[in-house]
């Protein structure tokens, strides 16, 4: 094998792994994204009454 197919194989592979890292992220970024809730503010209700725990 020559040396410049040497040199194209070896940046070939390195794009190949590259591109699968970059998709594995990406996929997992994706999969992962928490979108912003917005949540309405409840109606304050009265506190319960204050429960002590129970040891037992």
């Amino acid at each position: 094998m020559s040396l410049t197919m040497t040199i194209v194989m070896l940046i070939a592979g390195w794009l190949a792994v590259a591109t699968a890292m970059l998709w594995g992220v990406l996929r997992i970024s994706r999969r992962h994204h928490h979108h912003p809730v917005q949540t309405t503010p409840a109606e304050k209700t009265e506190k319960p009454g204050v429960r002590h725990a129970a040891a037992h």
